[in-house]
């Protein structure tokens, strides 16, 4: 799950309450029956069926993909309704590069999914055009197949407001002094949720995790496999979970990396709440080891002195934003990428020692938006609409700003570096328009084969509750623990432990007797 925006623009708060029916009751929502779910999968089916007579007309990537020979790209038709296959159709990109082993060797196409909801697979086949070590045994089997979801990048893209606009600062402060900013925030949010309805059209509200999923097993029909091989991480285990849910005799080998916890009361609303609880735990151990490195950041000796310093820069960008665009919401952005991922500890620290030095053009040029890349903007704001598309579209979400405001404010108490950012970002789904699916009961299913769990104890987008809820609904699953580290994608990382585990899992299917706790990856260097 990732944390890309804030809501709000420096020159949009407003005084006053709003209208209370504007934001307190969404569009009433059609039931999602059991009869259209029969008539999904029917639709499924016959979509699959048709793509694998179809197959995939590869040819080289278009130039501006950024997809460098001999990586080849092409597109798979499915039904924007899949209780209609007969129906308007959208075009699914994807990618692939053949297996680098014999043809004995060769065990099909692999499948991937980074997570989001909103990111793009189509980088994957780079890990075998960049030499990437981690992967090189497992690109000897397999083709890397990558893709763009529905309403992603080259599949559809979807929009909900003007790319510019979504990624120009200084935005507000998230954290609200009165109920005038929380009025505003909240327009704000129910402006983005209209954005969406009025720019992104009939395709909207079939942007899900499970037309995402049954998706996917079209590609997988598309690519002529019997079963699929398949990883994912952070919202792409989600995906699988649901995947192997409604599709358990089509799974071959599943890998899934940094769990989102599957349980239907956890999407999304309580996802985002607990979310905000690890990011604090997490932006904790960073800050503990700048405290650590102080010989090279000058940050503070202790995690006191160093959250210190943070709370004075907040302060500062609040009272007045750093090259007139970085405030409070540009620095949470820049600053949890750190909780996020080890491989930033470094980089967000020097920048940030920079700036206490006096220099604070780093921090100023790793927290703006660059108003010049276009296509980066576009992007960014794409999977920001797809990102809120699928969790608006997954599931009921709380109506009551009441609630809301009391959930959030508690946990701004305790953990206050994401909670009001992440209610912020969410709320829109307070307000979205169009049918709200109920959620898949993850289980396991007839014909589902041992899936492989990966999990950092301490990771702060998918806390680790959720790979020990994934684990007990997929029966014969292993769980791989890696102890105190926090890190999210934590099969990127080069850990001999896990790296072994995951070259055996997918190139053999067999798994540890029992589950395994592995060391920690090697600690960041300053």
């Amino acid at each position: 799950m990732r944390r890309t925006a804030v809501f709000g623009s420096a020159g949009t708060l407003i005084a006053g309450t709003l209208v209370a029916s504007a934001l307190v009751a969404a569009p009433a929502a059609g039931a999602v029956t059991g009869q259209t779910r029969d008539a999904e999968a029917r639709g499924a089916a016959l979509a699959a069926e048709r793509a694998a007579k179809a197959g995939i007309d590869w040819q080289d990537c278009p130039a501006n993909w950024g997809l460098e020979k001999p990586i080849q790209c092409g597109f798979v038709t499915v039904p924007v309704d899949y209780a209609r296959p007969n129906g308007k159709k959208i075009k699914i990109a994807v990618d692939r590069i053949g297996a680098t082993g014999t043809a004995g060797e060769h065990q099909g196409s692999l499948l991937y999914n980074p997570g989001g909801p909103g990111g793009s697979g189509l980088k994957f086949p780079r890990r075998v055009t960049t030499k990437n070590p981690i992967w090189a045994n497992v690109a000897k089997a397999y083709d890397f197949v990558g893709f763009d979801p529905r309403g992603v990048g080259h599949s559809a893209a979807i929009s909900c407001v003007d790319p510019t606009e979504f990624v120009k600062g200084p935005k507000a402060d998230p954290v609200p002094d009165n109920e005038a900013d929380k009025a505003a925030q909240r327009e704000l949010a129910a402006e983005y949720a209209k954005g969406c309805a009025e720019k992104s059209g009939d395709i909207l509200p079939h942007i899900n995790t499970l037309n995402t999923a049954r998706d996917l097993d079209v590609v997988r029909a598309a690519l002529g496999e019997e079963k699929l091989n398949y990883i994912g991480v952070s919202y792409g285990t989600y995906l699988g979970a649901v995947y192997g849910t409604l599709y358990p005799d089509h799974v071959r080998r599943m890998l899934v990396d940094s769990v989102v916890d599957p349980s239907k009361d956890n999407i999304w609303y309580e996802a985002n709440l607990n979310q905000d609880i690890a990011f604090e735990g997490r932006l904790k151990d960073w800050m503990t080891w700048v405290a650590q490195n102080d010989a090279t950041y000058h940050l503070g000796k202790t995690y006191d002195e160093v959250h210190q310093q943070w709370l004075t820069l907040r302060a500062t960008a609040k009272k007045a934003p750093l090259g007139g665009t970085v405030g409070p919401a540009e620095l949470i952005s820049f600053f949890q990428s750190a909780p996020y991922y080890d491989s930033t500890w470094a980089p967000v620290a020097e920048a940030w020692s920079a700036y206490a030095a006096g220099d604070p053009q780093p921090l100023i040029d790793g927290a703006s938006a660059d108003l010049t890349d276009t296509a980066g903007n576009i992007a960014s704001e794409n999977g920001n609409a797809v990102y809120t598309a699928v969790e608006c579209n997954d599931a009921p979400w709380p109506t009551s700003w009441k609630k809301w405001d009391r959930d959030n404010s508690r946990l701004h108490e305790k953990y206050p570096f994401m909670t009001w950012a992440n209610a912020w970002m969410n709320l829109p789904c307070a307000t979205w328009s169009g049918p709200r699916q109920k959620p898949a009961q993850v289980k396991t299913g007839k014909g589902l084969p041992p899936v492989l769990i990966v999990q950092s104890e301490r990771d702060a987008a998918t806390p680790y509750a959720g790979a020990v809820e994934l684990h007990k609904r997929f029966k014969d699953s292993r769980l791989i623990t890696e102890k105190n580290a926090g890190s999210h994608g934590v099969t990127g990382l080069v850990n001999p432990c896990i790296n072994s585990r995951v070259d055996t899992y997918l190139l053999t299917g067999k798994v540890d007797a029992k589950d395994v706790t592995c060391e920690p990856h090697a600690t960041p260097k300053p």
